[in-house]
């Protein structure tokens, strides 16, 4: 897969994991209409340039806009900080890792000693949860199939819970998972503290993806 067609299966998931309305095609990439307080809308762009970013920034005067660009973070801000409205948008700390990697349906191994697992389906959105032993939730995670493609998301251990293997579990799970209902390739876009453990997992990174965000005032 080329990075167009990975940004295209990463928004196509993205919006079924996250239940928004799906997409809109755009000259320059995709519009996402998010509606949460702090995360109005986002756009997408898969292959940006300075005109096109400093476009948008000028036009999307709503506090939470967002967009995300398929670009290092250095350069996005060096387009953003040509703008005259440059000052209004934050490119935030961490950057984001496009990553792709091929779905095995036989890989799921049990939770660790000490904790549960549950697998939940719906709204073709497959979610599971790892429990400690008191009914915490010590892990989480979901991935949503799209075709070929399924994008994983909202990865997260509880910071007592780290290093003990449950984020591991959490992905290999979620990937056979997705396997099994027919998607091939996994795409999902890390952080930097979750680039090294998918890329322990097999998973070959592809792109940078850069948040900017408009800010209140």
């Amino acid at each position: 897969m080329d990075i167009s067609s990975i940004t295209s299966a990463w928004v196509a998931g993205w919006t079924v994991s996250r239940g928004t309305p799906a997409a809109v095609v755009e000259p320059w990439g995709f519009s996402v209409q998010v509606g949460l307080p702090r995360h109005v809308l986002r756009h997408v762009l898969p292959a940006p340039d300075a005109a096109t970013v400093g476009a948008l920034c000028a036009r999307l005067t709503e506090p939470y806009s967002w967009l995300k660009v398929v670009a290092e973070p250095e350069e996005v801000a060096g387009w953003i900080g040509g703008t005259a409205a440059g000052e209004a948008w934050t490119v935030p700390d961490d950057p984001g890792f496009l990553m792709v990697k091929p779905l095995d349906p036989g890989v799921r191994p049990a939770p660790p000693e000490g904790y549960a697992r549950t697998v939940e389906v719906r709204d073709g959105v497959v979610r599971v949860r790892i429990l400690a032993a008191d009914g915490s939730l010590a892990a989480r995670g979901q991935i949503a199939a799209t075709g070929a493609t399924a994008v994983a998301d909202q990865i997260e251990t509880d910071p007592a819970h780290r290093r003990r293997g449950l984020g591991a579990n959490v992905m290999l799970t979620l990937e056979a998972a997705a396997a099994q209902a027919g998607a091939a390739t996994g795409v999902l876009a890390a952080t930097t503290d979750g680039r090294a453990l998918y890329a322990s997992l097999g998973w070959r990174y592809r792109g940078p993806l850069t948040g900017v965000v408009r800010s209140e005032g």
